[in-house]
């Protein structure tokens, strides 16, 4: 007799699957892996999450104001709450659950730990006191557990290298008031910190055109909404070339970009008390200052364009002084035991959602990913699920290569768990911490107060 155990020959009828991340990626994938499933397989998901809370950078990646960011978790939590994909919350693969506990349990694992790093710029400075990765900051003011409580904004003019979203959030967050941040479920710490800022200018570096700016047409504009405060433009930055007038029109969202720009460079000047500075043609090369005092400034050299959308240093280069710089040039994944890495691109090398041996090696069985730890950091939501989609379908398909567990139970993970000591948080935690913080924030008119301490966390989420 075959025993279907320990036989790749032997495709089961049924599919254990555990999914590591609860973001977007994660979520998307254990609700697709559901979707598409033949008729006749029983699929059983298993989510687990590193933090005590789910939503992964929707919470803790995202400006609390940002204008999409509610959508977003009201569709993330219509799939857990329909209630066929548990979720253990509060439980860090590598140390509470391993590989090989993956494998004696499901018959695959989808990672979609995603990218929560900062990319390096190698540029002199760049380590010195004062200047910053924008995850860090993010970090900071979503509340993230695992960070200070504090942030030392205490420099009138701080610079933000990036023109990308995550520059637009950080730009907006320093340069907004306080109180302006209270509709939001920013926690009492973050509010204090941003009430005692001494930021009043917020210098934006890029080192090509406007037109090649990544931002979206609904972020920036809402920058330029941010009450009490002027958008500064130098016009000689929007004299495009031709290489740049032919991707405004051949891109009708650049076109809304550059009306935009446009709007901001006819309006007559203000007097507002804090200023967002927007500079393009404008490459880094260091951050000045030194050990003791920190950041004093930063240099950039202006460049031009060359005419294929990319640009060239002039030599001539200026000096903008800031008393901080936040670098936000990008996100980068992080490696995880027993999971094939690739230290330059900071994701796992994959096929299709496969991960595979080593770059352009053979895929390891029952080992997949999703989202910007497959694909690195770019895309917005619609992207994340044709992604999870393509790893789903591809999984699917190679069933009778997959892992045979010897304890596929649904209690044996349970059990696992309670045996090493791990106080993990279930769905029905989740939707306690919740209704917690919802309160709290009801309590002063606000819709949601976020709890930011991991302990505390645990103990609502438990209902202790």
């Amino acid at each position: 007799m075959v025993d279907e155990r320990t036989s790749p020959s032997v495709v089961s009828s049924t599919l254990r699957v555990a999914v590591v991340g609860a973001g977007p990626a994660g979520v998307y994938a254990a609700d697709l892996l559901l979707k598409h499933a033949p008729e006749d397989l029983t699929v059983s998901i298993d989510l687990f999450e590193r933090l005590p809370a789910p939503y992964g950078l929707v919470r803790y990646g995202v400006a609390p104001d940002h204008p999409r960011i509610r959508g977003i978790i009201d569709a993330l939590r219509d799939v857990l709450d329909r209630g066929d994909i548990r979720i253990f919350g509060n439980v860090n693969y590598g140390t509470d659950i391993t590989m090989a506990d993956l494998k004696r349990h499901y018959h695959a694992v989808i990672f979609a730990t995603g990218a929560i790093q900062d990319a390096d710029l190698a540029i002199p400075g760049i380590d010195l006191p004062g200047s910053f990765g924008a995850a860090d900051f993010v970090n900071w003011y979503d509340g993230h557990p695992d960070v200070p409580r504090t942030w030392p904004l205490t420099s009138a003019s701080v610079a933000v290298i990036g023109n990308g979203n995550v520059a637009l959030d950080v730009t907006r967050v320093l340069a907004k008031f306080a109180d302006d941040m209270l509709p939001t479920d920013i926690p009492d710490n973050v509010y204090e910190g941003l009430k005692a800022s001494a930021v009043t200018d917020v210098h934006v570096i890029g080192r090509r055109g406007p037109a090649q700016s990544k931002f979206t047409p609904l972020e920036l504009r809402e920058l330029g909404e941010v009450p009490g405060v002027d958008m500064v433009l130098d016009p000689r930055d929007f004299d495009y070339d031709e290489q740049s007038l032919a991707e405004i029109q051949s891109n009708n969202q650049k076109k809304v970009l550059m009306r935009t720009y446009q709007s901001w460079l006819d309006r007559e000047p203000g007097n507002a008390s804090h200023r967002i500075h927007l500079h393009f043609y404008a490459q880094p090369v260091a951050v000045l200052g030194d050990e003791q005092t920190g950041v004093t400034g930063l240099r950039v050299e202006r460049t031009e364009p060359v005419g294929d959308g990319s640009v060239r240093g002039t030599g001539v280069y200026s000096d903008i002084a800031v008393g901080q710089v936040y670098r936000a040039v990008g996100y980068f994944g992080s490696p995880l035991a027993d999971v094939p890495f690739d230290e330059t691109k900071g994701v796992f090398p994959h096929a299709g959602g496969r991960v595979l041996s080593g770059a352009g090696g053979e895929p390891v069985p029952g080992i997949y990913a999703t989202g910007w730890i497959k694909r690195g950091p770019v895309g917005l939501i619609g992207s994340t699920k044709s992604d999870a989609l393509e790893t789903v379908q591809n999984l699917l398909e190679d069933r009778p290569s997959l892992w045979q567990p010897t304890e596929p139970s649904a209690e044996s993970v349970v059990e696992l768990l309670s045996e090493r000591g791990v106080a993990y948080t279930d769905l029905s935690g989740w939707h306690r911490l919740d209704a917690h913080e919802r309160e709290q924030g009801a309590q002063r008119g606000r819709e949601r107060i976020k709890v930011v301490d991991r302990e505390t966390m645990i103990e609502k989420s438990l209902g202790e």
